[in-house]
């Protein structure tokens, strides 16, 4: 009887961890919604997770774009707007590779 009874705790066991397998195979992509306030020196873009903001990007004088992540206090420079953007997203723990 101890026998079957262990028998049955590994199946449940192994069957728990591939449902849990299962679930982190269905991760979706976040969903990045950007928009754009006015600001004293132009426009401010910001970068979003659903409510969450992960940071804000503009251009500055010199025509770079600055990065501003939430959770960091680099403001690194970029050539385009997309890299600031991918810098935002990058820094925080959200860029998905697409390998399909």
């Amino acid at each position: 009887m101890i026998v079957q009874e262990e028998f049955d705790n590994q199946a449940s066991a192994k069957s728990e961890f591939e449902e849990y397998v299962d679930h982190l195979a269905d991760a979706v992509a976040p969903e990045i919604e950007i928009d754009s306030v006015l600001d004293d020196f132009g426009e401010l873009y910001r970068v979003w997770n659903g409510s969450q903001l992960l940071g804000t990007f503009y251009q500055n004088l010199e025509g770079k774009w600055v990065t501003q992540p939430c959770n960091s206090d680099k403001r690194p420079c970029c050539k385009t707007a997309f890299e600031a953007q991918l810098i935002i997203v990058a820094v925080n723990g959200l860029l998905v590779a697409d390998v399909a």
